[in-house]
């Protein structure tokens, strides 16, 4: 089943998450799907998604959201964008003392977003941020406040997200590794303080 076409779910054959697709409104679409989010909880320990049950591609963009988390049903959600938008806005929310700009996603900021600029935001900034609302940070406190909050899953994305990109990962989607030069060059996103693997 494409993302994106119909409602729908379904089991990866290998992360034991649900899927969840909604069908977005107008021309918005869905940028990353059930496959992309499988490889990047295969490069996390299982203990960080342990409390994950489903991954829901809903379309919430109206809301001026790329995603969000429901912690009492372990569910988070990516929404669908604009088939041509610049996440240089989005990224301020998230950045959290972090120093992230666009370049470390392989975008220039004041331009439009290419398309991979897009899918590794969203797997390696929105999904990690999310995940890391679900980490348990104080277990005696109430319900809610057990979880990371915005400063605290915001750090864990900016841990995992050096982590994962500090070494070359063997895949053939170049969203799963970090801009190579050329590509920044190519883009006019400048070069920002990118792993020492990267040539």
């Amino acid at each position: 089943m494409q993302p994106g076409r119909s409602r729908g779910s379904y089991h990866s054959t290998v992360i034991s998450v649900r899927f969840v697709y909604h069908s977005p409104g107008c021309d918005r679409r869905h940028f990353v799907d059930g496959a992309d989010v499988s490889v990047v909880l295969s490069r996390l320990p299982p203990e960080l998604w342990a409390r994950l049950r489903a991954v829901h591609f809903n379309d919430w963009w109206r809301c001026g959201r790329q995603g969000y988390t429901n912690i009492r049903s372990g569910e988070i959600a990516l929404c669908a964008l604009p088939p041509r938008v610049s996440l240089a806005r989005a990224l301020e929310h998230y950045r959290g003392r972090g120093g992230v700009t666009p370049g470390h996603f392989g975008a220039a900021r004041g331009r439009q977003w290419p398309q991979v600029a897009v899918r590794r935001f969203m797997l390696y900034e929105v999904l990690l941020h999310e995940i890391g609302h679900l980490q348990v940070v104080d277990p005696s406190a109430g319900p809610r406040r057990q979880f990371a909050r915005e400063r605290v899953a915001e750090g864990f994305a900016n841990v995992w997200r050096r982590r994962l990109w500090s070494h070359a990962f063997d895949h053939p989607d170049p969203a799963h590794n970090p801009p190579s030069r050329e590509e920044l060059e190519f883009f006019g996103a400048g070069l920002p303080q990118i792993p020492e693997h990267v040539t």
